[in-house]
């Protein structure tokens, strides 16, 4: 009995899931209402209310869902590997966060729609924090304060990167990535050796 309903429920929020992210492809996220969005899942709104207290709590649940799909690599990468179209095309891990979100089409209007730039990239930098910044802490001998404002800078500007190409990683988007990668390389061999000096 318990399995069945485990089943059952799965299903549900699953299809409440995939009704979200077929509706924000069809209109923007503050004009979505549980109204609507249950007409999409072809639901009653107390079925909604089982699962979901509100839109932010399905949202949060797609942005978990992708999260654990975001297998990260043990991969060391070195200087050469980070600049490296080759290397970065054939190691998803390397990709920024907000790339490997991305990936997939189903995902990215989501990630397009300006009301939730903000809300999504906190959401990332959340689950980046903690392998990020005591790597960028090792390349550059900075407090966990001073690698954390240049985590949250590399974040955004990769986000804005990223939503500048529609989360398409095509060979322009491979080139750009290069170039920022190359930029803050310097920038944290530049840190690293100011702070040996100090």
């Amino acid at each position: 009995m318990d399995r069945k309903t485990d089943r059952r429920t799965t299903y549900t929020i699953n299809v409440i899931k995939d009704a979200f992210l077929e509706l924000i492809n069809e209109t923007t996220y503050s004009q979505m209402t549980v109204t609507s969005l249950c007409k999409k899942a072809e639901i009653t709104r107390s079925t909604f209310y089982l699962h979901f207290n509100n839109l932010t709590d399905v949202l949060d649940d797609i942005l978990s869902d992708i999260f654990a799909f975001d297998n990260e690599s043990n991969l060391v990468i070195s200087d050469e590997d980070a600049v490296n179209i080759d290397m970065l095309k054939s190691n998803e891990s390397l990709l920024p966060a907000c790339q490997r979100v991305g990936n997939s089409s189903k995902y990215q209007q989501l990630l397009l729609d300006p009301a939730l730039s903000e809300y999504i990239i906190g959401k990332i930098i959340k689950h980046e924090r903690p392998r990020v910044v005591p790597s960028i802490q090792r390349q550059t001998g900075l407090s966990n304060a001073d690698a954390d404002v240049l985590f949250n800078y590399v974040i955004h500007g990769s986000f804005a990167i990223n939503k500048r190409h529609k989360f398409v990683k095509d060979d322009e988007w491979y080139r750009e990535l290069q170039l920022l990668n190359q930029f803050s390389l310097a920038g944290y061999k530049a840190i690293k050796k100011s702070t040996d000096l100090g």
